[in-house]
């Protein structure tokens, strides 16, 4: 009985009492390829036209490397199109220069993802479609401890989106008001009290005593 081959990686599948005398090669060539499948790194040049990996039986093959870098700068859109059939996981670099263009990872007759300039990918084929493992389609949650110090900047920040039940009880301070930012609206009828003026405008039915330098006294004889 012949060799078969594997449906994902083409390794060849040896039948019982086959390839003797060069069983040994045959099997050190299977193990180079799930080396490559792996580890296998390869820069693949794509700026003047698509690129279509290919995955050969029982030999070092494109489409088996575990990375693939891409590389140049697109004349056009460029597509690299993946063998049908094929179930696997690679790491994607995207170094090339993109200008007005774009560049798609798929499978042959299936569909794919476009890939960031200057940007990693993890993606993978059903053997149908390949589809991008990207951080908007992972579950869970980000924590505190996910989120470094001083990571979240000012444009991070959506308009109108901090609302008064994000903000504790006494937490700003007078450092941040601007100055001269507190207007007349800003302030609830009857809120401000003698206690919060400066000088003082008293209207006493006794003689006045004690106050500050500057207040004003006027006595009420009813």
């Amino acid at each position: 009985m012949a060799s078969t081959y594997s449906t994902d990686l083409k390794l060849e599948l040896m039948a019982t009492g086959e390839n003797a005398g060069t069983w040994g090669t045959k099997t050190n060539t299977n193990l180079e390829l799930v080396q490559q499948a792996i580890a296998g790194f390869q820069a693949i040049d794509v700026a003047s036209s698509d690129v279509t990996l290919v995955m050969s039986n029982a030999s070092i093959s494109n489409a088996r490397n575990m990375v693939l870098k891409f590389t140049g700068t697109l004349a056009g859109n460029r597509t690299v199109n993946l063998p049908d059939g094929i179930e696997k996981f690679y790491i994607l670099q995207d170094a090339t220069t993109h200008g007005a263009n774009s560049l798609t990872f798929k499978t042959t007759s299936g569909t794919g993802f476009t890939l960031d300039e200057g940007k990693m990918h993890g993606g993978f084929s059903d053997g149908t479609n390949t589809y991008e493992v990207a951080l908007n389609t992972l579950g869970g949650t980000i924590g505190t401890l996910q989120i470094d110090d001083d990571a979240i900047i000012n444009s991070k920040v959506a308009d109108n989106a901090i609302l008064t039940a994000n903000i504790s009880n006494n937490q700003i301070s007078s450092a941040k008001i601007i100055d001269a930012n507190i207007t007349e609206a800003k302030i609830e009828n009857n809120a401000v009290t003698a206690a919060k003026l400066q000088r003082k405008f008293t209207i006493s039915t006794s003689s006045p005593s004690g106050g500050s330098d500057g207040d004003v006294w006027f006595e009420y004889i009813p």
